[in-house]
């Protein structure tokens, strides 16, 4: 019963960080919302198909932990942000957990799960801070780089007269 309350207040953090960042966040926010969103989809279809076992080496978890990861650390290397790099680190402690699973067989499933949803708590309180932070810069600023290249000048060539 306890379990289930806390999913469902994870849950609930989780849906407001994503719908404030989708709402009121700029470019980096919103794409750490999407991995995040993403990351919620894709763990509901891994539960649909494979029921969850901490015994071994994850492999779904794992799949999605990496996919996340890398996603998240492109937005930080790309974002004119700081804690997008936090998200990113946060996002590699769950490889630690399967990496740790992976060398000692010992590890008891309760630490592998512990390991793997701990740094996940982190993260929507972080994307409501940043997004609040981004309201607070185009309150002052009255503008918000969001990020360091554009897409524009990737696609679109200068022309130099």
């Amino acid at each position: 019963m306890i379990a289930m309350l806390r999913i469902a207040i994870f849950v609930t953090l989780l849906l407001v960080a994503i719908a404030y960042a989708w709402r009121k966040g700029g470019g980096p926010e919103r794409a750490v919302a999407a991995i995040l969103a993403a990351m919620v989809v894709a763990d509901q279809a891994l539960h649909l198909l494979i029921p969850v076992q901490f015994l071994t080496v994850d492999a779904g978890h794992l799949a999605i932990d990496l996919l996340a990861s890398a996603a998240t650390l492109a937005v930080a290397l790309t974002a004119y942000r700081f804690w997008p790099m936090v998200a990113a680190a946060l996002q590699f402690l769950p490889l630690l957990a399967h990496t740790t699973r992976a060398i000692d067989v010992d590890l008891h499933p309760i630490a592998y799960l512990t390991m793997q949803v701990a740094a996940s708590w982190l993260l929507p309180p972080l994307l409501i801070v940043a997004t609040w932070r981004r309201q607070a810069r185009l309150a002052s600023q009255g503008s918000d780089r969001s990020w360091y290249v554009s897409l524009r000048s990737l696609i679109l060539p200068t022309v130099k007269s």
